[in-house]
C-alpha cells in the first residue's frame, strides 16, 4: 500500500514503516515522559532554587559593597576635607612665623644699628674731645716755644 503518489526513489517510505515508526515513537515519547522528565524537572528547579539563592546572595553582597564604598567615600572626603584643612592651618602658621621672624630681625637690625649709632657718637665726642685737649696743649706749646717763655695757669684748662 503506498500511502504517497510521489516517485522518491529508496526513500519512499512504506506504509509499515511509517505505522511502526509512529508507535515506537509514542511509546519512547511517554517512557521519556513519565520517567526522565520529571527527573529533569526536579533537578532543574533545584537548579533554579540554588542559583536562585546564590543570586539573591551575590545581589546583597553587592549591595553591601555599595553602602561600604558610600561609606568609603564618606570618609575619604572627610579626610581630605580635613588634609585642605590642616594645609591651610599650617599655611597660616607659616605665615605668621614668617612674619613674626621677619619683624623680630627688623627690630633686632634697628637696635643693633641705635646701639652702633649711640657708640659711634659716643667714640665720636671722646674723640673730639681727646682732640681739643690735645689742640690746646699743642697750641699751648707752639706758643710758648714761640713766645719763648712758659705760658703757665693760662694754657692749663
Amino acid at each position: 500500500m503506498d500511502l504517497l503518489a510521489l516517485e522518491l526513489g529508496p526513500l519512499r517510505p512504506r506504509a509499515v514503516d511509517l505505522f511502526l515508526g509512529g508507535v515506537l515513537f509514542t511509546v519512547v515519547f511517554w517512557v521519556f515522559a513519565g520517567v526522565l522528565l520529571p527527573r529533569l524537572t526536579r533537578a532543574l528547579a533545584a537548579r533554579e532554587r540554588l542559583t536562585e539563592g546564590r543570586a539573591r546572595a551575590a545581589e546583597a553582597a553587592l549591595a553591601e559593597a555599595a553602602r561600604a564604598g558610600e561609606a568609603r567615600a564618606g570618609i575619604l572626603a572627610d579626610a581630605r576635607h580635613e588634609a585642605a584643612l590642616t594645609r591651610q592651618r599650617a599655611l597660616e602658621e607659616g605665615t605668621e612665623a614668617i612674619r613674626a621672624a621677619r619683624e623680630a630681625g627688623l627690630r633686632e637690625r634697628d637696635q643693633a644699628v641705635a646701639a652702633g649709632t649711640a657708640r659711634v657718637a659716643a667714640e665720636r665726642a671722646a674723640a673730639r674731645g681727646e682732640l681739643e685737649r690735645d689742640a690746646r696743649r699743642l697750641a699751648a706749646r707752639l706758643a710758648e716755644r714761640i713766645v719763648g717763655e712758659p705760658l703757665g695757669a693760662a694754657t692749663d684748662r
